[in-house]
């Protein structure tokens, strides 16, 4: 896992301030659901607790991804709930913070290839 914490010239690493972002080391530790519900717990989505997403569903994948991406603090939050491939897949698509997007980017250059790719 990759925390990155970075000095105020490289502050672009926060979610939002205050709020650093984790980034996992590989795609592939990323080996989360791909089909069914999921529910997220309360400290990735306090906003409607017992919402569940449907990962059959293009956009609740996509906003499961944005939440998880914005909201983790820790490596097993990232592990848990997504998938490398199906990141790979949403990023171009996938609304998040500058300072998310660039650490992302800047860990997995593959990213910033299917971004794009897509565009």
């Amino acid at each position: 896992m990759t925390t990155v914490r970075a000095d105020p010239p490289r502050a672009q690493y926060q979610s939002r301030p205050g709020r650093w972002v984790t980034v996992a080391h590989s795609l592939a530790d990323l080996r989360g659901p791909t089909e069914g519900t999921v529910e997220l717990p309360l400290w990735l989505f306090w906003s409607c607790p017992g919402h569940t997403f449907d990962l059959g569903d293009r956009d609740m994948r996509q906003w499961l991804y944005q939440t998880v991406l914005r909201e983790a603090g820790r490596l097993e939050d990232l592990t848990a709930y997504l998938d490398g491939d199906t990141l790979t897949a949403l990023w171009p698509d996938l609304y998040l913070p500058r300072g998310v997007r660039q650490a992302w980017e800047d860990q997995h250059p593959v990213l910033r290839t299917a971004k794009a790719t897509a565009a």
